[in-house]
């Protein structure tokens, strides 16, 4: 399974952005998947987290009420809506297809990890 995050790119303080993720090969309604970070510099980070039905969810902290994550299965995609963002949240976003199909922040549970889209908030 190869994902592929798009959307991406160079959005002001304020703005917002939508990033979508879908898989090429089999299908991937049957697990978790989520959205992870990472900034210039820093560690990869946590981001959101949907279940395989889309009935739970869970966020960082620093993006709780701000973003949100959905999937279509029928449609083989999921999304992150990114609003009021941040100079902060510059980052290149991964989405992850988890290897359970509930919700997980953590990156030993993540089966596939698809290439990055880079967001970068500046104005």
């Amino acid at each position: 399974v190869q994902l592929q995050a798009s959307g991406g790119g160079l959005v002001q303080p304020g703005g917002s952005l939508r990033l979508s993720c879908g898989p090429s090969g089999r299908t991937v309604s049957n697990n978790g998947m989520g959205w992870f970070r990472q900034a210039p510099g820093k560690e990869r980070e946590f981001v959101a987290s949907i279940n395989w039905r889309g009935s739970r969810t869970a966020y960082a902290g620093s993006v709780k009420g701000r973003f949100t994550i959905s999937r279509d299965n029928a449609k083989n995609m999921l999304y992150l809506q990114m609003n009021s963002l941040k100079p902060e949240d510059t980052a290149i976003y991964y989405c992850t297809a988890n290897r359970g199909a509930e919700v997980t922040d953590r990156t030993s549970d993540i089966r596939y990890w698809g290439k990055g889209t880079l967001v970068t908030v500046s104005s």
